[in-house]
């Protein structure tokens, strides 16, 4: 057992804060992560896909702003960084291909890309979105690509996908816990919500052929949900999100 010294491991890093960051695929010459622990006041506890999903979202947005900055497509901006990481640029690719990335997107619509690693599994994933005037967002289409290894059982992979993208999909529209006068206010699903029937976009998973050591399948797709979903958003308004959940007001009467 690894011997703990105040709540961290012997060399301090903890590694759960830093997963979906510290392992970046990205060819980048230089890179620092740093990470501050705070106490919120309150007791919390792990949720689906653990610290990969607040840094999947905040990753790949920046990744994004990146891709803006240099003036250059989001998804071509991270195919030319995948030169060294045959695997996750070939899951990239096939998602780009899969969401017709090249073909026009509809009138009032935007598509968002993010990459991400984590629990041994690699996926990519697009996502397609309208904002209407009031702010509601709108997911028509989600596009997601796993290479999780070694596939002993595609249609579990399917379902775990198409599971995991709604879970993290409702925590960046819905998914928000208020505290008032020492309790949790939301008390079950009438204000606690999931995505609904009627908000479910089409899912399309694609597993791509691997013969690699099989990785985690439950819970990637969660954390890749908000990074894709965020950056759809910006193509379609112009506006970037920054704290979650979205809310209407972030992006009332925003156009792109």
């Amino acid at each position: 057992l690894m011997k703990r010294v105040g709540g961290l491991p012997p060399n301090g890093v903890d590694f759960i804060s830093m997963d979906g960051a510290a392992n970046l695929p990205y060819d980048i010459a230089n890179v620092r992560i740093e990470y501050i622990e705070s106490d919120p006041g309150i007791p919390y506890g792990f949720w689906r896909s653990v610290g990969a999903s607040f840094n999947g979202f905040a990753v790949e947005a920046f990744v994004d702003e990146l891709a803006t900055t240099a003036g250059k497509d989001p998804y071509q901006f991270r195919r030319e960084l995948l030169s060294k990481a045959p695997r996750h640029r070939a899951v990239l690719e096939l998602a780009a291909e899969k969401a017709g990335w090249r073909t026009p997107v509809a009138q009032g619509r935007g598509r968002g890309i993010a990459l991400m690693e984590c629990f041994g599994s690699i996926l990519a994933q697009v996502s397609e979105v309208s904002v209407d005037a009031a702010g509601a967002v709108r997911i028509h289409r989600i596009v997601c690509t796993v290479d999780c290894g070694w596939a002993i059982n595609p249609d579990t992979i399917k379902a775990q996908m198409e599971g995991g993208i709604v879970y993290g999909v409702t925590a960046a529209l819905k998914g928000e816990i208020s505290i008032r006068n020492g309790r949790v206010e939301q008390r079950h699903f009438g204000d606690y919500q999931m995505l609904r029937f009627n908000e479910m976009p089409e899912i399309e998973v694609h597993i791509v052929p691997s013969g690699e050591t099989p990785g985690g399948i439950g819970e990637p797709s969660t954390a890749l949900a908000a990074g894709s979903l965020v950056n759809a958003i910006y193509a379609a308004t112009g506006k970037r999100i920054y704290r979650l959940p979205i809310r209407p007001e972030q992006l009332r009467n925003a156009t792109a």
